[in-house]
């Protein structure tokens, strides 16, 4: 077995000396000594002990309130309470709130080191059966991913090296690729996953009501605050929070967001009093944030913040042998969900392979979804996958279909389809060539500005991507 680390925690620096003393000589444990309980939090931040050996009864904080910390931020160490006498009700209501064991003042040092060796050995138990379940579920297909292509096996492995730590991510991908899964994987595999991952969708909120959502406030801070509210950072103590989007952060909160990363501390919206807070900080966003750095829409020292692992999530356009495997997952999927038998014939998958998905994996889902429900055979064809994707919601911009799939259509549907191809195709290919300008791709093009921007319009073509793209 490994060294043991042990915590010792009482008031009494002659108790913690004596047994640092006995635990390092008849133990070979490595031992560190408190005698105040909230000192014993940050040591708890820095140090993966096996043990923690508290008195029951301490000034500031007790015993109690010491276990059900420690047992928040990992529910695998083993805490054995030492009590005085008086006090062994509270020791075995101890125990029924987590406590490992309990010994009653005064011990004998066998008896303690026998306790702290089956202490330290649970532990060690404990950690290592929530690794294997963790290499369970990654062979049976990794959290809730399906592809099996060498780029999501990259993404799969960056994600089991990190996931049991508290560094912070930032997860980067197209809208669609999957950056909520990574995150929600994130969580599972962490000591912190039995808690309830915190999300946040930072461009959902209006800036004055984002504020007050993430950080809280007090009574009277503004007109309707009726009453104090603790934030969303106060909710994640012990826990994870996902700033999905996080591009979209006003520069104001920017700022007060970097200073809960380095303060590791909480101020509510019209208070004088800071709050600690223990949160692994994950974000999201499909922006190129080093380009609006450059434009001063992005903090960069926050930037490096949170950048700490960046996992890019790959489109599903550069992985397309995951594409029939991602189908078939979507297609039993809602199958199940109703009621449906359906196969996805040859063409069909021929179709989908050919196809750019610019809204990745959503995308895919809503076609196979939209093909189950609306395909009049139990096979869905080719067909049936275009009309899906010219049903599908507004802001989604409709794919290229292959040459397979317009000889599939009646004469003329496929001219319609071909003629919106290659309008769309012409258009991107000018706002890109002048970096999103419409006025100056209007005059390469030989069309009038509005005639233009009525194409824009029709094909779901905006400017801005083009200039983003740009500056990337």
């Amino acid at each position: 077995m490994m060294r043991p680390r042990v915590l010792v925690v009482d008031d009494d620096p002659n108790m913690c000396e004596m047994l640092r003393r006995v635990l390092t000589r008849k133990c070979n444990a490595e031992v560190d000594t408190s005698t105040s309980g909230t000192d014993v939090l940050n040591l708890l931040k820095t140090t993966a002990y096996h043990v923690v050996l508290t008195d029951i009864r301490m000034p500031v904080m007790t015993g109690m309130e010491l276990l059900h910390h420690t047992l928040q931020m990992d529910p695998d160490i083993s805490v054995i309470i030492m009590t005085g006498y008086g006090t062994v009700e509270l020791a075995v209501a101890a125990i029924k709130e987590g406590a490992y064991d309990f010994l009653q003042k005064p011990f004998d040092n066998d008896q303690i080191v026998r306790t702290v060796q089956r202490a330290a050995e649970r532990t060690l138990l404990r950690r290592e059966n929530r690794r294997l379940q963790g290499s369970v579920s990654l062979e049976a297909g990794f959290c809730s991913f399906v592809g099996k292509s060498q780029a999501m096996q990259r993404i799969y492995d960056l994600i089991s090296r990190v996931a049991d730590t508290d560094v912070t991510v930032l997860i980067r991908g197209e809208s669609g690729t999957g950056k909520e899964v990574a995150a929600q994987c994130l969580h599972r595999l962490s000591s912190r996953g039995d808690r309830e991952l915190v999300a946040v969708n930072c461009p959902a909120l209006p800036e004055n009501i984002l504020e007050s959502e993430l950080f809280g406030y007090v009574k009277g801070a503004f007109t309707g605050a009726v009453r104090d509210k603790k934030g969303l950072f106060l909710e994640a103590d012990g826990s994870t929070i996902l700033l999905d989007e996080i591009g979209d952060l006003p520069l104001h909160l920017q700022t007060k967001l970097l200073r809960v990363l380095q303060e590791k501390e909480v101020r509510p919206v019209g208070g004088s009093q800071s709050f600690k807070v223990d949160v692994r900080v994950l974000a999201s966003t499909n922006q190129n944030l080093e380009a609006k750095i450059a434009a001063g829409a992005f903090r960069e020292d926050l930037f490096y913040r949170l950048n700490v692992v960046s996992l890019t999530m790959p489109s599903l356009s550069s992985i397309p042998e995951d594409i029939p495997v991602l189908a078939e997952f979507f297609l039993n999927k809602f199958n199940t969900e109703y009621g449906q038998s359906k196969s996805l014939g040859p063409e069909a998958v021929s179709c989908l392979m050919r196809r750019p998905w610019k809204g990745n994996v959503r995308e895919l889902q809503n076609v196979i979804k939209r093909g189950v429900l609306l395909s009049p055979a139990d096979v869905i064809l080719p067909e049936d996958l275009i009309e899906s994707a010219h049903e599908q919601e507004q802001e989604e911009t409709v794919v290229k279909l292959s040459g397979d799939c317009l000889e599939k259509l009646p004469y003329g549907k496929a001219k319609e389809e071909v003629v919106a191809r290659f309008s769309r195709a012409y258009i991107t290919s000018a706002l890109k060539r002048n970096g999103g300008n419409v006025s100056a791709a209007s005059v390469v093009s030989g069309i009038e500005r509005q005639a233009f921007q009525r194409l824009m319009r029709r094909y779901g073509i905006r400017s801005a991507d083009f200039r983003e793209e740009e500056q990337s």
